[in-house]
């Protein structure tokens, strides 16, 4: 086999991981497969882009880790030819004018050093000492790191975009499947869910307006600064130690509330609050250039009083009654009804994000709450009103919600077979089917560009073709 095909399947696991690791201890060499201190040197070169030694270990080392989550550890040799493959879409990114702008690339860096802080229960301090770096410092490689893998991305969409498989390639996939090849599917489930989100209500976010206006009396009286308030109150854990500062971004990349009324500032001024997705901002515009601007907030957010949470579960038990009395279907009150976006366009029902079906094993299944309450209950039936806490995919913090759940069928482990588990083999097959275009693309991407491989690497046969 192509040393390529297993080479795609690496690389797809890892454009589905994106995580920001602590610096190598000694400590943590004496569980790695490799023993001795790594002098850092680079390894390869793919026209302006390098691969490093440490590169490689770190993630070789995040290889093995998934591994011991279910996936298959690749050796050294595949990981680095992954490496290399990353390069070399990025070199014909920048040959094919394929673009990811800062602005495509901002929420996500954003998002995911919140979720780290988080983690840190959202002392920065605490998450400096950690990783022994700044918060700008990790925000920048995290951007790199982002744009790298949404550049791969957006290349190897390019590549499979119009790639679609028919019924009867899927027949010849499975066909070719030796019988006692076939895989050894666990139990699963089909579960749907219909979430309300409370928003805060008017009284609640009045009263973060008084507060912020009061914040800015002060200030404005001298009796304090904003940097300090900023630390005192902001609730932006990714600004509030830096007294709010963000730094310079270029217009478009900030929510459009806060740009509008951060530019309608003078430089100095300090803004009446404004609300956007993310809270209640009180800004002052620092500084302002023909094509950037730089701004501090102090952000509150108003949260949903137990008030709002009531109301929000009658409303759903409402509409429970309606499902259980043949009034409304349970796709068409998801639909309509829930602030989920993720599963309301899909009749409310929970898919596998690697095959989009609509049915769940416990490995997918990866919410411990959802799975218990699932075990509590009858095929067919419909929950209460069950409160419960999710992550806001835009900040990374918990927030309260609200939902019912329905348990429509369950599956008893099986072996693969068309009728039950089409929607799984259709997902393999068209997976490799992209692999072998992919394996195309790359037979011609890499002659034309420049590639120079350490000699100490020359044993990985990287990008070399074999026989079938």
């Amino acid at each position: 086999m192509n040393n390529l095909t297993k080479t795609l399947a690496i690389i797809l696991c890892f454009l589905s991981t994106l995580t920001v690791q602590a610096q190598d201890t000694d400590s943590t060499s004496n569980d790695t497969p490799t023993s001795g201190q790594i002098l850092d040197k680079i390894i390869a070169k793919v026209d302006n882009y390098i691969i490093l030694e440490s590169d490689l270990q770190k993630s070789y080392l995040e290889a093995v880790s998934q591994s011991q989550q279910g996936f298959e550890a690749p050796s050294k040799c595949e990981v680095f030819e992954s490496l290399l493959v990353n390069k070399l879409m990025l070199a014909k990114a920048e040959i094919d004018s394929v673009i990811v702008t800062d602005a495509e690339v901002i929420m996500d860096v954003n998002q995911r050093f919140n979720m780290v802080l988080q983690q840190f229960g959202g002392d920065e301090e605490t998450l400096v000492e950690a990783y022994g770096k700044t918060a700008e410092q990790l925000k920048s490689e995290i951007h790199d790191m982002v744009k790298e893998q949404k550049t791969v991305a957006k290349m190897r969409n390019n590549i499979v975009q119009s790639m679609s498989v028919s019924p009867a390639e899927v027949r010849e996939f499975y066909n070719k499947i030796p019988n006692d090849s076939l895989p050894f599917f666990s139990a699963e489930v089909s579960v749907g869910q219909i979430v309300k989100k409370p928003e805060a209500s008017r009284k609640e976010k009045n009263r973060v307006v008084k507060q912020l206006n009061d914040i800015k009396q002060q200030i404005l009286d001298g009796e304090s600064d904003f940097a300090s308030m900023a630390v005192k109150y902001s609730e932006d854990p990714g600004s509030k130690n830096q007294g709010g500062d963000l730094g310079f971004f270029g217009k478009g990349e900030l929510a459009p509330e806060y740009e509008a009324m951060a530019l309608s500032l003078r430089e100095g001024e300090i803004g009446d609050p404004v609300e956007s997705q993310f809270g209640i901002h009180l800004i002052q515009l620092l500084e302002r250039r023909t094509d950037s601007y730089n701004t501090r907030h102090i952000l509150i957010k108003p949260m949903p009083t137990e008030e709002d949470l009531v109301a929000a579960e009658r409303e759903l038990d409402s509409l429970r009654n309606l499902i259980e009395l043949d009034s409304m279907s349970f796709a068409k009150a998801a639909k309509d009804y829930s602030d989920d976006r993720n599963t309301s366009d899909n009749g409310g029902f929970f898919s596998d994000p690697t095959t989009g079906a609509n049915r769940l094993s416990a490995r997918t299944l990866e919410d411990p709450i959802l799975y218990f309450t699932i075990d509590t209950m009858k095929v067919g039936t419909v929950s209460h009103a069950l409160r419960y806490e999710e992550q806001n995919q835009r900040t990374g913090e918990p927030e309260k919600a609200v939902r019912l759940l329905y348990f429509k069928n369950e599956y008893p482990a099986h072996r693969a077979n068309l009728e039950d588990d089409y929607e799984k083999l259709k997902a393999a097959t068209k997976k490799q089917k992209e692999s072998e275009a992919l394996e195309d693309w790359f037979k011609v991407a890499k002659e034309e560009v420049y590639i120079d491989i350490d000699p100490s690497y020359d044993r990985c046969n990287a990008l070399k073709e074999e026989d079938d």
